[in-house]
C-alpha cells in the first residue's frame, strides 16, 4: 500500500527526509500523519521515526543546512525546522522503565521495538519517504475497520501511561466505527486501571477531556467512560445521559466543548480539569444563565453570544426540549443592544440611590427586550 498525500512531497518535507537518509539511515513517517493520511483526514503535525541516534540526527540536519532543536533529546526527539515548519524526529526506542506517567527509554535499531511501545495498533503504522506503508504490527486492518485497539496487552499499555485511558476513549470517538462499538478488552483494561489515573496531573487530564468533548460525536465514548467509572473518577457526580440530546440539538452549529461540559455536570469542574481563568469565568456565566433561566437575548447582553448560546442549548438538553426557534436572532439582538440611560440622566440622584435607580431601569429595559427607549424609561 502507498500513502498518497500532498505533504509527503512538499519541499520542506523532502528536505528533512533527504537529510536524514543522506548517510543510509532509515527515516519513516509515523503516527498520526500516516493514520490520517490513510484515512484521507487532514493532519497538522508530521512525525518522523529514524534509526539515527539523537546526536546523529542533529549532525545530519546541520550538514543539510537545517535548524535542529533538541526539544526532547533525553527521549530521542529532535525538532527540525524548515521554513518555520517543525518536524519532530524521534529515534527508534523501547521502554526500559515506566511509572504510569513517564518512561525511561533505550534507543534501538529495530522498528518493531519502536512500534511496540506505542499505544494503539492504528498509531503504529509507518511510511517510507516514497509513501510505501510499513506495518510491523499489522495495524492496517484495524485502521481500515476503524477498530481502536491497544497494542498487545491493554493492561500493560495502560500501566505505561495512564493517560492512555482517556486517549482510548478519544480515539474511539474520533476514529472508531460506531457500528463496531468500543473494544471490549480495551474498555475492561480502562476500568481496571482507574486507580492509576490518580497519579496523573490534572492539567494532562483536562487537556485530554477538552479534546474528547470537542469531537464531533462523543456520545458513545462518554457513555462508555461512564459505564467504566472513568467519568465519575474525573468529574464526581457527572452523567453522560443528556449528551446525545445536546449533540442532536447542536446539529450544524459550531461545537463548543464547554457546553458539553456543563451538560455533563459534576462538581468542581474548574479544579478537576484545571480550567484557565477565562474558561472558569465562562463556565460560571453559563451556569448563572441556566440557574436563572435567563432568556438568550438577556444572556447575550450580559455575557456575550457564546455564553448565551451555550446556556440556551444546555437548558434545552437538560430539559429534553428544543432551544428557542429565534435563538440566533435573540442573541444578535442582545449583543447589539446599548442601554440608553446614563448616570447624568438621573441627576440629582447620587450614590446608592443612583445605583439602585440605574439597576431598576436596566432590568426594565432588558425585560422589554430592549424596546423601551430613554424617554419611556425616564417616565
Amino acid at each position: 500500500m502507498i500513502l498518497s498525500v500532498d505533504w509527503t512531497n512538499a519541499p520542506a518535507t523532502r528536505r528533512v527526509m533527504d537529510a536524514l537518509q543522506a548517510r543510509g539511515n532509515q527515516a519513516l513517517f509515523v503516527g498520526g500523519c500516516v493514520r490520517n493520511g490513510l484515512l484521507n483526514v487532514p493532519c497538522t503535525d508530521i512525525d518522523i521515526s529514524t534509526d539515527a541516534r539523537p546526536e546523529e540526527t542533529i549532525a545530519l540536519a546541520k550538514a543539510a543546512g537545517l535548524k535542529a532543536v533538541p526539544t526532547g533529546i533525553d527521549h530521542g526527539t529532535i525538532t527540525i525546522i524548515v521554513d518555520e515548519e517543525p518536524f519532530e524526529v524521534t529515534s527508534f526506542r523501547k521502554d526500559v522503565e515506566t511509572d504510569g506517567r513517564r518512561a525511561v527509554v533505550a534507543f534501538s535499531n529495530n522498528i518493531i521495538d519502536d512500534a511496540k511501545r506505542r499505544d494503539f495498533t492504528m498509531n503504529a503504522i509507518y511510511a517510507r519517504s516514497d509513501g510505501t506503508v510499513v506495518d510491523p504490527l499489522n495495524g492496517l486492518p484495524d485502521l481500515q475497520a476503524r477498530h481502536v485497539r491497544f497494542i498487545e496487552d491493554p493492561d500493560q499499555r495502560i500501566a505505561e501511561d495512564y493517560l492512555r485511558i482517556l486517549r482510548f476513549f478519544r480515539f474511539t470517538a474520533q476514529y472508531g466505527d460506531p457500528a463496531l462499538g468500543i473494544d471490549a478488552d480495551g474498555l475492561a483494561a480502562c476500568a481496571a486501571g482507574l486507580d492509576g489515573m490518580k497519579t496523573l496531573a490534572k492539567e494532562r487530564i483536562g487537556a485530554e477531556m477538552r479534546k474528547i468533548l470537542a469531537v464531533d460525536a462523543p456520545e458513545m465514548a462518554l457513555a462508555a467512560m461512564e459505564s467504566a467509572g472513568v467519568l465519575e473518577n474525573i468529574l464526581v457526580g457527572s452523567s453522560a445521559k443528556y449528551i446525545p440530546i445536546l449533540t442532536h440539538i447542536e446539529q450544524s452549529r459550531q461545537i463548543d466543548w464547554m457546553t458539553r461540559l456543563v451538560v455533563l455536570g459534576g462538581t468542581d469542574q474548574t479544579d478537576s480539569l484545571r480550567l484557565t481563568k477565562a474558561e472558569a469565568s465562562k463556565l460560571r456565566a453559563i451556569l448563572r444563565v441556566i440557574e436563572t433561566g435567563m432568556r438568550p437575548s438577556a444572556a447575550a447582553f450580559e455575557y456575550g453570544g457564546e455564553v448565551a448560546r451555550a446556556g440556551a442549548l444546555a437548558i434545552a438538553a437538560l430539559c429534553e426540549s428544543h432551544p428557542p426557534s429565534d435563538l440566533d436572532a435573540a442573541i444578535a439582538r442582545g449583543e447589539g443592544a446599548v442601554f440608553p440611560i446614563r448616570a447624568k440622566d438621573l441627576a440629582p440622584l447620587a450614590g446608592k440611590e443612583l445605583g439602585e435607580a440605574l439597576t431598576t431601569l436596566r432590568d426594565r429595559w432588558i425585560a422589554s427586550e430592549f424596546e423601551l427607549n430613554k424617554e419611556a424609561l425616564l417616565k
